[in-house]
């Protein structure tokens, strides 16, 4: 099998490098890539991982490149070309795809629309007021009371939510979108689960959980994502079933019953509140950081699942085989980052790094005059797996201690409650 990675991120590098360990899969293009994924070796006699140019936003090129490579499945990684109907002409044109229709993939695109599909399914979620306009944003806040939350109805690169006691700053948030939805708070930890879906039957993955803030302590501003662990020791038992049962299959069903099947991966961003299981948010694609931390604990060859979703073939999928122990995902992050990172800092250390037993994930680098620069807000995600958690982080946080970026960041609690026995209350 020829797969077509689309993207560039440390989420496309993960994907990459885990679909050339499937003895199955021939050869990996990943369109455009990154200067990580061009380095990888090929992980088996024959195989080749290759990079090729193409605009993302340009349909046609995209449709042109995959009937030149001959590939038999495109898997679309980053949103934004997801939510811009990517997949509709790919399978228009009879090629595989694992990714949703752009009208399926507004399940991310629009929030607005997956709090409807989430009233329709019954799936338990937070009360939320979709507002155009300050005085109705206000009214919502203060019906609400703090902490407000504030979501751009649109993307935003996983950084539209404001999570503030702060009344002004809320108000601030929500005039600055065009529609923007005022949700209650759901207290308890956050809880995100994969499920790989063919529109009829869904796969769920193992849980993980993301760091969104900037720095330790759940302080700081709201980012991408600064790192992520799996799996959750805290988690009650049964979790993933009762998810599946409750939130992924209902929602699964709703959008085939409208019409708008989604094949692909589901995100589900969750809230285990003192009411229950809330939904926080869906998400159309592979979450990252989290895919760095969960693929190199997934032993169940991941080309192979991927068509079997893509053509509809998932319910003859047998369960998802994981590799015991965990995986944690430590991500350097450039000077300045959120709010305005600075690029064309050089990169050292990687090659010591992953020669001590880490896998460096590559999300937001470049190749200058023959230096590895940063070219982008998270630069890097340091993964290391280990037979417990407390394994895992000394050797993912050895290996960010050995590259060296100018005025980088990086929090250094990525699952450190978690690993003496404690529940994570990552926001």
């Amino acid at each position: 099998m020829k797969v077509l990675v689309i993207g560039s991120g440390g989420r496309e590098h993960a994907l990459v490098w885990a679909l050339s360990q499937d003895p199955d899969v021939e050869q990996v293009v990943a369109a455009p890539g990154n200067p990580g994924i061009a380095a990888l070796q090929p992980a088996y006699d024959g195989q080749t991982v290759v990079c090729r140019p193409v605009d993302i936003s340009d349909h046609n090129a995209v449709v042109a490149l995959a009937t030149e490579v001959g590939c038999d499945l495109v898997v679309v990684g980053p949103e934004a070309p997801l939510v811009a109907g990517l997949a509709d002409p790919l399978r228009a044109a009879g090629i595989a795809v694992f990714g949703p229709s752009g009208e399926a993939a507004q399940i991310e695109g629009s929030k607005a629309f997956a709090k409807d599909v989430m009233a329709a399914a019954s799936v338990p979620t937070g009360r939320a007021y979709v507002c155009t306009t300050p005085e109705q944003a206000a009214e919502a806040i203060d019906a609400f009371g703090p902490p407000y939350v504030v979501k751009d109805d649109g993307l935003a690169a996983g950084k539209g939510v404001v999570v503030t006691s702060d009344r002004e700053e809320a108000l601030e948030h929500a005039a600055g979108c065009e529609q923007v939805l005022i949700e209650e708070f759901l207290d308890g930890p956050e809880v995100t689960l994969f499920a790989i879906t063919d529109g009829v039957t869904v796969l769920p993955m193992q849980p993980a959980q993301d760091f969104k803030r900037l720095a330790d302590n759940d302080e700081g501003p709201n980012t991408g994502g600064m790192g992520a662990y799996t799996p959750l020791p805290w988690a009650p038992e049964k979790l993933v079933e009762e998810i599946t049962e409750k939130v992924l299959q209902p929602t699964v069903d709703e959008m085939r019953r409208r019409g708008t099947p989604f094949r692909g991966l589901l995100y589900a961003g969750l809230a285990l509140t003192s009411r229950g299981v809330r939904v926080i948010e869906f998400n159309c694609r592979f979450g990252d950081p989290e895919t760095q931390a969960l693929l190199p604990l997934l032993k169940t060859p991941l080309g192979g699942l991927l068509y079997a979703a893509a053509t509809g073939k998932l319910e003859d999928q047998v369960p998802l085989n994981w590799s015991t122990g965990a995986s944690v995902a430590v991500v350097v992050a450039a000077k300045r980052y959120p709010a305005n990172p600075r690029s064309g800092d050089v990169i050292t250390g990687i090659e010591q790094a992953e020669a001590g037993g880490v896998r460096v994930f590559h999300a937001g680098t470049a190749v200058e005059d023959g230096e590895l620069v940063t070219a982008g807000g998270r630069v890097l995600a340091v993964t290391a797996t280990g037979k417990d958690l407390d394994e895992a982080r000394q050797r993912a946080y050895a290996g960010v201690g050995q590259i060296l970026i100018k005025g980088s960041q990086h929090r250094t609690d990525i699952a450190l409650k978690a690993s003496r026995g404690e529940i994570e209350l990552a926001q």
